[in-house]
């Protein structure tokens, strides 16, 4: 069992000049979730896409083709020159040095999760956005659900948490630059703490490789103070599984996210159907980021929330090694 630490920082910046007229945003990563937030800023009335940056030139000229907005770059200095925000949507292992890169330039940022590899790394990068009053968000969705759905605001702290989150290996080996605690897992961790208000106190972890040199398979058990967060999540499963339990004093709340079952014995409302309240959680964060960029509203998944989740995932993938090792 490892002792964790503290690694929160709930602290935003503030701009110091809020942008009046719309943000001039530049996508960097081509691939699926670029395409997302292309199409997402390219629809906003509060945005303007300025272009998108890829290694592959093609896949740039493509989305760029897409949205019918913007330009392909072939420099991230060029475009970051353009744009007043830059969309960090590359490959996971690549984040951190393209978020520095960006926010030197003095560029408000959105980085895909993870934020980083180390909770190091996150939490200088997080207090860099801090040090030259630009927002950093990084791209925890799950937790504008979890809102939406009405859990973060249940008036209780739980006891127990177990979470479930399992899929086939992608058929284009998506995300296999990183090990399962970054690529899924970090959502569940990342909710874990939110739930439970705060870091855990300790971790263990166990893991095994199934399809590459990395952990593809992992488990852990993370100690808060006010209970204890049970964690699964395979990318090699024979099937989709996504599933919580959370205990609370005054009841559970159990959810099949696959099925939209819920059972729920506390005295607090929770929500499945979301058509109405956030038919659009990509389309929210980054509707969040530019309110945010503007002054209008403060981030939802501020850098600091973001190193929490890279700094409990680094001890997890630590733990989950240590135990392959043995």
């Amino acid at each position: 069992m490892r002792i964790v630490e503290n690694t929160a920082r709930t602290a935003q910046a503030k701009p110091s000049s809020p942008i009046v007229r719309p943000v001039r945003v530049g996508i960097v990563g081509a691939g699926v979730f670029g395409g997302y937030h292309a199409q997402k800023f390219a629809q906003s009335p509060h945005a303007e896409l300025i272009g998108v940056m890829d290694q592959r030139q093609e896949s740039a000229a493509a989305l760029v083709a897409r949205t019918g907005q913007g330009e392909a770059f072939t420099s991230l200095d060029a475009l970051a020159e353009a744009c007043d925000a830059l969309v960090i949507a590359t490959p996971a292992s690549t984040h951190a040095a393209l978020a520095r890169t960006a926010l030197e330039a003095g560029r408000h940022t959105l980085v895909e999760k993870p934020l980083a590899l180390t909770g190091h790394e996150a939490r200088a990068l997080a207090g860099l956005a801090l040090e030259r009053d630009l927002i950093l968000q990084v791209g925890h969705q799950e937790r504008l659900v979890f809102a939406a759905m009405g859990l973060m605001s249940i008036p209780e702290r739980p006891r127990r948490i177990e979470a479930i989150r399992a899929a086939p290996r992608s058929p284009e080996g998506r995300c296999e630059d990183v090990s399962v605690v970054f690529d899924l897992m970090i959502h569940d961790l990342d909710l874990a703490a939110e739930l439970f208000g705060g870091d855990a106190v300790a971790a263990s972890g166990y893991g095994r490789s199934a399809h590459t040199r990395l952990i593809d398979e992992a488990s852990t058990e993370l100690v808060f103070p006010d209970g204890v967060a049970r964690l699964t999540t395979s990318r090699c499963a024979p099937a989709r599984r996504r599933w919580m339990r959370i205990d609370y004093p005054s009841g559970r709340v159990e959810i099949d996210f696959l099925t939209r079952e819920v059972l729920n014995d506390t005295p607090f409302d929770i929500r499945l159907d979301l058509s109405s309240s956030l038919p659009d959680p990509l389309g929210a964060a980054d509707e969040a980021f530019l309110a945010a960029i503007q002054g209008r509203a403060t981030s939802p998944v501020t850098g600091g929330v973001g190193a929490r989740a890279a700094g409990l995932a680094e001890l997890v993938e630590t733990s989950a090694m240590m135990s392959i090792a043995a």
